[in-house]
């Protein structure tokens, strides 16, 4: 099957709507944390909308490719076969942490991701808060290996969906943790809120989809701690409610340093160095901030002459 008319986020909308009312209301009364500002709920929720607009452009293409790749497919996984459906479940989500982490460690990707990370509030409306750009930056090209071993453009497409739903829950303060036994095999609000934090501590931690496994299986897990509460955002932050400043700042950043670039080094680095990377060390990457950081939690040592 390529085409498949299941979607799983479109059957999800109405249940995503309401229960942003819901944690909204109930927030409102003192039952659960949450916090919510309206500009910065508008923000998510304008771009949940607008992340559709660049797809009419490019899903066309992106199909076609998929389709293209499946013809030379190596096995063929039968669309009713459970053991599918099983598979694909874990080849996906390894993708997706895949995806998920070159988003965060590659300046290029991060210009269509950062978006996400723009808000200073964690909750059910900062699920929405999608990429506009992720089609162009090309990340789509990573599930193609899916096809070619022999899922369906539909059943990989399914998949992706089942896995954002998924995500929607666990953007929320709402939720403390999980029972312990599901804190350790899957995401969680409480995995994800550290996801989410600019805590030098937390930085790119936590890339998970549905499965937690990879980030402990790949070194990048962080737990959250009741100690130290997630401050949420970027590491600087917008200070910008509109949509347009939100989806393409960083792209704009990099077009800016870009036109400094000195050396084909500087060019290359700017596009696909780490966030954060400048050609004379000027400014901070994470993983430049984390080193700040456990140096400074190391105590002053006395030295007696």
């Amino acid at each position: 099957m390529l085409h498949s008319s299941f979607d799983p986020v479109a059957l999800a909308v109405p249940f995503f709507i309401l229960t942003i009312f819901l944690e909204i209301v109930l927030a409102r009364i003192g039952l659960i944390k949450a916090t919510y500002e309206g500009r910065d709920t508008v923000a998510s929720l304008a771009m949940g909308l607008g992340r559709g607009l660049p797809g009419l452009v490019l899903n066309g293409a992106i199909f076609a490719a998929s389709v293209w790749v499946y013809q030379h497919r190596v096995f063929t996984v039968p669309f009713a076969a459970l053991w599918g459906w099983v598979v694909i479940f874990f080849l996906e989500d390894l993708t997706y942490y895949g995806f998920h982490r070159f988003s965060h460690e590659r300046r290029f990707w991060w210009a269509s991701h950062v978006n996400h990370h723009t808000s200073q509030h964690y909750n059910l409306s900062t699920a929405l808060r999608q990429t506009w750009t992720g089609g162009i930056a090309g990340t789509w090209l990573l599930w193609l290996p899916l096809t070619w071993l022999g899922f369906s453009p539909a059943q990989v497409a399914i998949q992706q969906g089942i896995s954002l739903v998924y995500q929607f829950w666990i953007h929320t303060e709402a939720i403390g943790r999980m029972p312990a036994w599901f804190e350790a095999i899957f995401n969680t609000p409480s995995h994800h809120r550290v996801h989410h934090a600019r805590n030098p501590r937390y930085l790119d931690r936590n890339y998970a989809g549905i499965l937690i496994i990879w980030d402990k299986m790949f070194g990048t897990f962080q737990p959250e701690l009741d100690e130290e509460a997630p401050r949420y955002g970027i590491v600087k932050n917008l200070g910008s409610f509109n949509i347009l400043r939100v989806a393409f700042h960083e792209w704009i950043s990099i077009g800016k340093d870009l036109l400094t670039a000195r050396s084909p080094r500087d060019v290359a680095g700017y596009l696909f160095g780490p966030p954060g990377w400048s050609p004379d060390g000027s400014r901070q990457t994470s993983e430049d901030l984390r080193a700040d950081w456990v140096a400074s939690q190391v105590p002053a040592t006395d030295h007696k002459g």
